[in-house]
C-alpha cells in the first residue's frame, strides 16, 4: 500500500534503542512506521512491534554502507555484569566483507550539541566524557588543539564512533583549561603537604619572533624520598618588561601558589642579576644561611658558556678541517689516497672522519676528535697534493690538541649532568672541581694563545664558583660516600696553601646550616613518632607533645654529646659504586639522623642544573613550539603545564599498565 502523506510523528518519550539512530519514525492515520534512513524502506514502527525486525534490516542494510555497527549490538547479548576492556578487543576480527565499501558524505557540524550522554541499547556513550578524554590527550601528547578541526580527525572519529560530536578549537582549549585547573589544585595541594622545602627553577624560552618565555619549575624530593618537579607557570614576557618587573612577576607567581614561605632556593639560567628577588624574599620571609644558598645558577649553561669560548677560539682551525674533510671525501681517488698516507704515517685508529653537526657542540668536539687522530695523514696530503690548500700549520694543530684536551672533559662533565639516573645536588661538586683545576692548569701555560682562552674563561668561572662554591660542596657533604673527605681532596689541589681555611669555611658553614635545622620548630619530629601515636591526632596533644620531643632532642644530645652531623660525619664512607641511590640511603638512615636528613632532603632537592638531556648538547635555546606560540598565553600555560602534570600520573607507560575501563564505553 502506497503512502500518500506523511508527517513526522510527534515523540512522546525519547527513543532511546541505537536503531533509531538509522530510522525515521512516521505516523499516518493511526499507523506507525519507521523509516529507514539509508534505503527508505518502511517497516512496522509500532511500540508494540519492538526493534528486533529493525535491528536484523540495520544489519542487512548497513552491510553496503561504511558503518559496522556488529561490535555495538553484539555486546547486547553480553551479561549486564561483563566490563568492556579496551586492551581485549581483537580488532582483526572485525573484517568487511565487501571489497568497494559505498562511500559516505558526512556532514559536520561546527558547533557542539548539548546533549551529555546517549544511550546505545544496552551501551552507554558519554560524549562529555569522550570530550575531555580528547582534551586530555591533547595535552598530554602535545598536539595542536586545532587538529579536532582537520578533515582527516573529523572522519576517523566518525567512522570509529559516529555519536560522538566533533568540538571546535575553542570548545577544546576551554576543555583545557578546565583540567588545567583541576591539575592545578591537586599540584597545590600536593606542594602544600609536602614535609620538606621547594627549591624552585627559572628557564628561559625564545620563539624565531624574538617573544621570550620563563617557566618556573618546583623542585622537591616527596615523603618517599622520590625526587619530583612540576612545572608551576609558563610566563609570555612582554617585550617592554624591565629585570625587575620580570623578578616582581616572578615573586607573585610564588606567592600564588603558596610556596614563598617554604622556598629554599631559586635556580636561575644565567649569570643575569636577579637581586630583587633575594632581597625580597631576604626581608619578608625566612631564608637560611643568610640566602647564601639561595641564589643558583644553572651549572650546564656555565659549561655551555665555557664551551662556546673554546669553539670560538678554534673557529679558523675548525673551518679549516672542516674544508680539509670535505676535500677528502670529495672523491674517491682522493678518499684511497689519503688512507694510503694513513698507513705511510702508521695512523692506527678506528675513528673515521665526518663533518660535525654545527648545532651540536659535542658533535663538534668528536669531528676534532677524528681529525687530529690523522693527523699525520693530513701532513703527507699536503706535501703530495697540491689542490689541498686548506691545511693547518704545526702551531695550529698544536692549539686543537691542547684545546680538544679541555673539550673533552667538559663534554664528559656535560654528560654526567645529563645522563644521571638521580640527578641529585652532591652529583655536581666533583666534576665542577675538575673542570676549576684544569682551567687552574691551563692559565700556567706559556703559549700566549692557550693562556688568554683560559683566562677567559677562568673568569666566567670563578664568577660561577664564588655564587655556587658553598651549595655545590654542602651536598657533597651529605653524599655517605664522600663526607667532608671529597671537599678536603679537592680544595687541596685549588687552593694549596689557602685549603685548611678554606676547608674550615666549608665546615663551619655546614654546621651553621645544622643548628638553623635544629632550632626550628617541630625538629625534634620523626616519621616514625608521628605514625606511632607518640605525637597524637588531635592538634592539641600534638603542640604539647612537640616541645616534649625538642626537650627530649636538646636531652639526648647533651647525654650523648654527639648531634646528627657529628655522627653523620665521624663515622666511616660509605663504600663508592655506580648503582648507589643516595635517595634511598637518606631513607633508611632516617631514624638514625632525625635532623640532618632533613637538611639533606632540603639540600639534594636543589636543581644545580635546569638543562634536559635534549638541551645539553645543543648550541641554541629552549625554542617554543608553533602550535604553542600562536595560542594565547593562558592556553599556552594551560598546555605546557597540563602536559607536565598529566604526564607523571601513571608510573609505568605501558599500555597492558593503563586502566582503560571506563574510558567512554561501559555496560549497564
Amino acid at each position: 500500500m502506497e503512502i500518500q502523506a506523511e508527517t513526522p510523528a510527534k515523540k512522546p518519550k525519547r527513543l532511546t534503542s541505537v536503531v533509531w539512530n538509522h530510522f525515521e519514525r512516521v505516523r499516518k492515520a493511526d499507523a506507525c512506521y519507521a523509516v529507514c534512513v539509508h534505503c527508505q524502506k518502511k517497516l512496522s514502527g509500532s511500540s508494540n512491534s519492538g526493534t528486533t525486525h529493525l535491528r536484523n534490516h540495520l544489519m542487512r542494510c548497513l552491510k553496503r554502507s561504511n558503518f559496522d555497527v556488529s561490535q555495538i549490538l553484539a555486546a547486547k547479548r553480553k551479561r549486564k555484569d561483563d566490563t568492556v576492556s579496551i586492551a581485549n578487543v581483537n580488532y582483526e576480527d572485525v573484517q568487511r566483507k565487501e571489497d568497494n565499501p559505498i562511500p559516505i558524505a558526512y556532514k559536520f557540524d561546527q558547533e557542539p550539541k548539548m546533549e551529555e550522554t546517549v544511550n546505545l541499547g544496552s551501551v552507554k556513550f558519554d560524549q562529555e566524557r569522550s570530550r575531555f578524554d580528547l582534551a586530555r590527550m591533547i595535552m598530554l601528547h602535545d598536539y595542536p588543539p586545532t587538529m579536532v578541526e582537520h578533515v582527516g580527525f573529523k572522519i576517523f572519529v566518525k567512522n570509529l564512533q559516529p555519536m560522538f560530536e566533533v568540538m571546535t578549537t575553542s570548545v577544546i582549549e576551554s576543555d583545557c583549561l578546565t583540567i588545567y585547573a583541576k591539575e592545578r589544585q591537586k599540584v597545590f595541594e600536593i606542594l602544600r603537604n609536602l614535609p620538606g622545602r621547594i627549591s624552585v627553577s627559572a628557564g628561559m624560552w625564545w620563539s624565531p619572533e624574538n617573544t621570550e618565555y620563563v617557566s618556573l619549575t618546583a623542585n622537591y624530593i616527596d615523603d618517599q624520598w622520590k625526587l619530583q618537579k612540576k612545572i608551576l607557570n609558563f610566563l609570555t614576557l612582554e617585550s617592554s618588561q624591565t629585570e625587575d618587573s620580570l623578578s616582581d612577576l616572578i615573586i607573585k607567581c610564588l606567592i600564588d601558589w603558596d610556596v614563598d614561605r617554604k622556598l629554599f632556593s631559586l635556580t636561575l639560567d644565567d649569570f643575569s642579576s636577579y637581586n630583587h628577588i633575594k632581597e625580597w624574599f631576604s626581608q619578608n620571609r625566612p631564608v637560611l644561611k643568610n640566602g647564601e644558598l639561595f641564589d643558583i645558577r644553572c651549572s650546564s649553561h656555565l659549561i655551555k658558556s665555557l664551551m662556546k669560548d673554546t669553539m670560538e677560539s678554534l673557529k679558523p682551525m675548525t673551518e679549516k678541517i672542516r674544508e680539509s674533510i670535505r676535500y677528502v671525501k670529495s672523491a674517491m681517488s682522493i678518499q684511497e689516497k689519503f688512507n694510503e698516507f694513513g698507513q705511510q704515517a702508521s695512523v692506527n685508529t678506528s675513528k673515521s672522519l665526518f663533518l660535525d653537526n654545527s648545532i651540536r657542540w659535542n658533535s663538534t668536539y668528536f669531528m676534532l676528535e677524528s681529525a687530529i687522530e690523522h693527523r699525520g695523514a693530513f701532513y703527507l696530503l699536503q706535501e703530495h697534493d697540491q689542490h689541498y690548500t686548506m691545511f693547518l700549520s704545526d702551531q695550529e694543530w698544536n692549539w686543537v690538541v691542547s684545546v680538544t684536551s679541555l673539550m673533552k672533559l667538559l663534554v664528559e662533565v656535560t654528560f654526567v649532568f645529563s645522563q644521571s639516573n638521580y640527578p641529585t645536588a652532591n652529583i655536581y661538586f666533583p666534576e665542577i672541581c675538575d673542570v676549576h683545576i684544569q682551567l687552574i692548569d691551563y692559565c700556567k701555560s706559556p703559549d700566549d694563545f692557550i693562556r688568554s682562552l683560559a683566562e677567559k674563561m677562568k673568569g666566567k668561572f670563578d664568577k660561577y664558583w664564588g655564587k655556587c662554591g658553598s651549595a655545590l660542596a654542602i651536598p657533597a657533604i651529605l653524599d655517605p660516600r664522600f663526607k667532608m673527605k671529597l671537599v678536603e681532596y679537592y680544595y687541596k689541589q685549588i687552593y694549596d696553601s689557602d685549603a685548611p681555611d678554606r676547608i674550615r669555611e666549608v665546615s663551619e658553614g655546614v654546621r651553621e646550616l645544622f643548628n638553623e635545622y635544629s632550632s626550628e620548630p617541630g625538629s625534634g619530629d620523626t616519621e616514625s613518632t608521628q605514625s606511632n601515636g607518640l605525637v597524637g591526632t588531635g592538634n592539641v596533644v600534638r603542640d604539647r607533645l612537640r616541645g616534649f620531643d625538642k626537650f627530649l632532642n636538646e636531652t639526648g644530645n647533651q647525654q650523648s654529646g654527639v648531634s646528627d652531623l657529628d655522627k653523620y660525619l665521624e663515622e666511616p664512607v660509605f663504600p663508592r659504586n655506580h648503582d648507589f641511590n643516595i635517595l634511598n640511603w637518606w631513607k633508611v638512615h632516617t631514624p638514625r639522623y632525625p635532623i640532618l636528613s632533613m637538611m639533606a632532603r632540603d639540600i639534594l632537592g636543589i636543581p644545580v642544573s635546569t638543562l634536559t638531556p635534549e638541551l645539553a648538547f645543543h648550541s641554541g635555546g629552549r625554542v617554543v613550539d608553533h602550535h604553542l606560540r600562536t595560542v594565547d598565553p593562558d592556553i599556552r600555560q594551560a598546555l605546557i603545564c597540563g602536559q607536565d602534570w598529566l604526564k607523571m600520573e601513571p608510573e609505568d607507560t605501558n599500555t597492558s599498565s593503563l586502566a582503560v575501563v571506563p574510558l567512554a564505553v561501559e555496560l549497564t
